[in-house]
């Protein structure tokens, strides 16, 4: 089984092609990073090791590569021959490939009437989605219709923190243990693909608020209390008790809304919030706080991690929330000076106000509940 998977930085080699090579697959991977191409053509192996006490190591081997810039005729070639599509490049990424993967499968329609699955492996809701509507820009309306019979692209939702890291060999990643990839198996045309670690589910949107609510809304926050207390790394910041506090407030405020809205198992949530504050207290993964808490302006978006859980606690439980309130005002009070975003959030606020900063990036209505309890919070950590 061949697959092609777009993107051979740390999670495409430590989560995704990893997964691959344990459920038995060639993994072609492209990228623009022609030391890693070479070197995974020249190895045909790397290593991921756990960041964990045990450093489990495994070799992951039948690895190849593409340079998609000098050689895309090779990539659409692999397209046409594959039995999956993977990506793990980026959100902003994926319409910049939509068009290279448009004309393999075209070529593929051409030479084979097997179907495919392509399923992109990105920090977001809906990216498969979003590389679909892309890929259906470049069609006409006939091959709409035919990529629609042949071609499957469920959504999926994947959590595994890689950290930043530099290691003598350059093909080498750390990992954490913990991983999940759920998959929406209604938009699959034909077979599933049969891969050892995915979880295939009906309907994804539960399983992704309950990642981004919980994974991704407590991890933002260990950055921006952590960096609000003085703290460097986000395990750092978990070992506060204060930081952890405010944390674990938050994810079970966003878990009381998952279980009412979603009907989740308030038990087996409970275990899960506790599983991903150890994941993050874990002193194996030296993640810095500006890295966690990078692009406040998209963090702090009406559909994100904070607003988001936040507007809906309100509608769904009926009261407003404490402690997502305070971890939104902590990200407008986020003031690294080496964040683009961080310097543009904190030039609002000095020239126009704290009103309109929050107005601006969240998009809350001046009028709602939540809008003055953001100021408020945001005054008092200012104190």
């Amino acid at each position: 089984m061949l697959a092609v998977h777009f993107g051979a930085g740390n999670i495409g080699r430590g989560f995704i092609g990893n997964l691959l090579y344990h459920s038995g697959y060639e993994t072609c991977f492209v990228d623009v990073n022609e030391e890693i191409v070479n070197l995974l053509n020249e190895r045909g192996e790397y290593r991921v090791v756990l960041a964990d006490p045990s450093e489990q190591e495994a070799v992951i081997q039948n690895v190849r590569a593409i340079n998609s810039r000098l050689h895309p005729e090779e990539v659409i070639k692999t397209i046409a021959e594959a039995d999956l599509v993977t990506t793990a490049i980026g959100p902003n990424i994926l319409p910049f490939i939509a068009g290279l993967i448009a004309e393999g499968l075209r070529k593929r329609m051409e030479q084979s009437e097997r179907p495919l699955t392509i399923i992109a492996c990105e920090n977001m809701i809906g990216g498969t989605s979003l590389l679909k509507e892309k890929i259906f820009e470049t069609l006409t309306e006939e091959e709409k219709l035919q990529f629609e019979e042949r071609f499957g692209f469920p959504d999926s939702a994947v959590d595994r923190i890689v950290p930043n890291q530099v290691n003598e060999d350059k093909l080498m990643v750390k990992v954490e243990p913990f991983y999940e990839w759920v998959v929406e198996e209604t938009k699959i045309v034909g077979e599933r693909p049969a891969i050892e670690g995915i979880t295939y589910v009906p309907e994804l949107v539960p399983y992704i608020e309950r990642k981004l609510f919980t994974v991704n809304t407590g991890h933002a926050l260990a950055a921006y209390f952590g960096y609000y207390f003085g703290m460097e790394t986000i395990n750092q910041s978990m070992e506060n008790l204060q930081v952890r506090d405010l944390v674990e407030g938050a994810l079970k405020e966003s878990g009381a809304l998952l279980v009412k809205k979603y009907g989740f198992s308030q038990e087996e949530h409970t275990k899960y919030i506790q599983k991903i504050i150890s994941r993050f207290q874990n002193s194996f993964i030296v993640d810095e706080v500006t890295r966690v808490g990078r692009s406040p302006i998209r963090k702090l978006g009406p559909n994100d991690r904070l607003v988001s859980p936040a507007k809906q606690y309100l509608a769904v439980i009926g009261e407003e929330p404490e402690f997502l309130l305070k971890g939104i005002a902590a990200a407008l009070l986020y003031d690294f000076q080496g964040d683009e975003e961080a310097v543009q959030v904190q030039n609002i606020i000095k020239e126009e106000g704290i009103h309109a900063a929050i107005k601006k990036y969240t998009e809350l209505d001046e009028a709602s509940r939540l809008f003055n309890r953001i100021i408020e919070e945001y005054h008092n950590l200012k104190k």
